[in-house]
């Protein structure tokens, strides 16, 4: 069985990543079990300045899923390239660093600093707030992500990744966006914005009174949009959003995504990653499936 995927430029030993804000820089992880086996790590989301994120509460659990308000939190690009990339680069792995900035401007500077590191491509998170256009997401829109898709392509050598929201009201129409700006890739779904109210303080549980909804509530959303984008671009797909298992990855790759990201689960249980890798296997014999990749796209619809 084969399980190598090469997914934008970058080799990989299987299909199976890790979400950007799940794993952080892999250091907890790695206690559990060996990074190696993992296809590619993505990085928590790294900023070109140090960010303190939101005040507390900023994580609460809902339903199959969990809410969070972190605001990307994180010691910025220069204490990661100095501290935690030497770390991540012990591991038999591909990196991926999440990138996010505020301006265009930022994500340029911030990705010119990439460029130089020892990573394997850029993951950009176009979630955060524009602060030069009224801090509306760079994601809401076609115009948006593919003005800051392209002005970071202008300088980046790296694969590049471009994570969309789902919270739009048309994806395909988004991640035409990404394709029309020059990506390698496109990665979805981000979290979906929730809320969740104390019914005792008829207060929000989060500080910020809402927050991005994850984990297994949201699967049937993101596979749904990975197959409406599967079917409007023709750069590959990175599928994320609830998966849990070998099985919810396997959904995600017939409906178009040719490598997963799990996040939520990490969560629940440390060695999800892991479990999800073997998972795939198990199918792939089950099947007689050789190459993993002849599965992609290749759902049958009614």
């Amino acid at each position: 069985m084969n399980t190598k995927v090469n997914f934008a430029g970058i080799e990989m030993k299987n299909p199976v990543t890790v979400a950007s804000g799940t794993f952080g820089y892999g250091r907890e992880y790695s206690d559990f079990f060996d990074l190696g086996k993992l296809g590619a790590i993505i990085t928590k989301g790294t900023s070109l300045r140090p960010k303190s994120g939101n005040k507390p509460p900023r994580v609460c659990e809902t339903a199959s899923g969990m809410l969070n308000s972190i605001g990307l939190q994180n010691p910025g690009v220069k204490y990661f390239a100095e501290n935690d990339l030497p770390n991540l680069r012990k591991f038999d792995t591909k990196i991926i660093v999440n990138a996010c900035g505020s301006s265009i401007d930022e994500y340029v500077e911030l990705c010119k600093i990439l460029n130089t590191l020892d990573i394997d491509g850029v993951e950009l998170n176009l979630s955060c707030p524009n602060v030069k256009e009224g801090c509306m997401a760079f994601g809401n829109t076609y115009e948006g992500v593919r003005k800051v898709t392209s002005s970071v392509r202008e300088v980046l050598e790296k694969p590049l990744i471009v994570k969309l929201t789902p919270n739009v009201t048309n994806i395909a129409e988004i991640a035409k966006g990404v394709e029309d700006g020059g990506a390698d890739a496109v990665s979805l779904i981000n979290t979906l914005l929730g809320m969740k109210i104390d019914i005792n303080t008829r207060r929000p549980v989060l500080a910020n009174n809402t927050g991005g909804l994850s984990g297994p509530a949201i699967k049937p959303v993101a596979v749904r949009m990975v197959y409406q984008v599967s079917q409007a671009v023709k750069i590959p797909i990175m599928g994320l959003g609830g998966i849990m298992n070998g099985e919810d990855a396997i959904e995600f790759m017939l409906a178009g995504a040719s490598v997963i990201s799990i996040g939520a689960g990490n969560f629940i249980d440390p060695y999800t990653s892991v479990k999800t890798v073997e998972g795939i296997e198990k199918y792939m014999k089950k099947y007689n499936i050789e190459n993993i990749t002849d599965i992609v796209g290749t759902v049958e619809m009614n």
